[in-house]
């Protein structure tokens, strides 16, 4: 198996990530987190959240509604822009991203080559010249491309002809600058700040496999930077947080800098609201592909909202009383993403020891410790290790297990990424120490019971 399949197969199996309504024969790009993988989900946001609203003073968290008036959506250019090319087989009705299905066939001849923001008659010419057929059924036989717009469309209201049409968000950004005056009223914040947030998006896109790369609803965690053009250079500002990107990538994460890059968006790619745009890419089996960015919007957003809706969206300098719009940099983080390469760039086979190992900083494994007695039929040592484990399991994410043999043990929990075992043994019974046994290296140590918890707290400051 390639390196996708293994961790597609790890991730059912272990219970990172299902295949979404797998029961009735699923739908396409939908999945579900499993256990396992919602706790390491939440360890991803909970550390970002920490590194980039907690420990700051200047940055303030908001929490926005998925549906908000189609004005919103209006104004802020995406019923008009957000959209991409469409394309159809007329031999099997196979659907495809006019910039995918381009992309994907210079990637299978070697080439690298990005086309996305291309107009509907570029994607054409490329695809005639170079008889790109269908990945499905192998034929030629294209309708031409047309444009189709990603916002998933909702109705509210409950009486047939009275439905109102609304958007289900494509972005979480909205929600923040349409809440700009309210937080200016009620904190009263001093220019440079940021508003924060995390949750849900929508994108009625056409993709394929990958797992949760690119699905259909996906988690998203970003914030805001707004800051007065004239005091501060936007580059000085856009650097800042693009070396706070980086660390939070390497450092907090644990992502090989080998497997990160930068790419600057084209003229053709970047959005609308955009004055300068990078992503974040990481290597993943099928390439460098974005997993973060950030976005100069200007004043794009506050301005069109000021505009459309009539109200004065204006920051006033207490200082100066000039009243003016800010600029804002936006650093955007994908929570899925990382996730999948958190378990890329984590996983091992350890042919010595014929064991798998899921490599992760202990700060994101979903378990910090697993608890075992070391024989299941021993009422002593089970009744010990229910002992340790209640009492670790209060301030530490911990798991029990007491099946099958000490080693299967141990490698189950390293498939999972979990740093420590401890193992109730009989010279517990004599002297109150456990077996604390290390992930990444298989060594042991002697541990006191009541110097437990102390032990685990410091390591996981390492």
């Amino acid at each position: 198996m390639d390196m996708m399949e293994k961790i597609t197969a790890l991730a059912k199996r272990r219970g990172f990530i299902y295949p979404g309504s797998e029961i009735y024969g699923g739908l396409a790009n939908t999945y579900d987190y499993g256990p396992l993988g919602v706790e390491l989900l939440r360890n991803i946001k909970n550390l970002w959240w920490n590194y980039f609203v907690t420990t700051r003073g200047d940055i303030y968290g908001l929490d926005t509604n998925i549906l908000m008036s189609p004005k919103v959506w209006e104004a802020s250019g995406h019923v008009a822009h957000f959209a991409e090319v469409m394309i159809d087989c007329r031999s099997c009705q196979y659907r495809a991203r006019g910039d995918y299905l381009v992309e994907e066939y210079y990637e299978g001849k070697g080439e690298k080559k990005s086309v996305e923001g291309f107009t509907n008659e570029e994607i054409e010419k490329i695809i005639n010249e170079e008889k790109i057929s269908c990945p499905n059924c192998g034929k030629f036989n294209w309708t031409k491309p047309r444009m189709f717009n990603n916002l998933f469309e909702t109705h509210i209201g409950i009486i047939p002809g009275e439905k109102s049409l609304a958007y289900l968000r494509g972005e979480i950004a909205q929600g923040m600058f349409v809440n700009f005056k309210n937080v200016l009223d009620s904190m009263s914040p001093r220019l440079p700040f940021g508003l924060a947030q995390s949750g849900a998006a929508f994108r009625n896109e056409i993709t394929k496999g990958k797992l949760t790369f690119r699905t259909l609803q996906f988690n998203l965690s970003e914030f805001e930077y707004f800051f007065d053009p004239e005091t501060k250079k936007w580059e000085d500002v856009y650097n800042f947080w693009k070396g706070e990107i980086w660390n939070f990538a390497t450092k907090i994460l644990g992502l090989d800098e080998k497997k990160l890059r930068w790419r600057e968006h084209t003229d053709k790619e970047r959005a609308h609201y955009s004055k300068k745009t990078e992503d974040l890419d990481f290597e993943y089996p099928w390439g460098f592909k974005e997993m973060f960015a950030i976005a100069y919007r200007t004043d794009f957003d506050i301005k069109n909202h000021m505009e459309k809706s009539g109200v004065d969206l204006r920051y006033t300098d207490p200082d100066t009383g000039k009243k003016f719009i800010p600029h804002v940099i936006e650093p955007t983080f994908g929570m899925d993403r990382p996730l999948l390469a958190v378990l890329f760039n984590g996983y091992e086979e350890d042919s010595e020891k014929k064991r798998v190992v899921i490599k992760i900083k202990s700060q994101l494994s979903p378990y910090k410790i697993a608890v075992f007695p070391l024989l299941a039929n021993k009422t002593q040592l089970v009744e010990k290790a229910r002992k340790v484990f209640d009492k670790l399991r209060l301030s530490l994410s911990s798991t029990w297990d007491e099946r099958g043999n000490i080693g299967k043990r141990y490698f189950a929990q390293d498939e999972i990424g979990t740093p420590w075992c401890v193992t109730i043994d009989f010279q517990t019974l004599e002297d109150d120490s456990v077996t604390v046994r290390d992930r990444d290296t298989a060594k042991q140590e002697r541990v006191s019971v009541d110097k437990l918890v102390e032990y685990f707290q410091n390591r996981l400051k390492e």
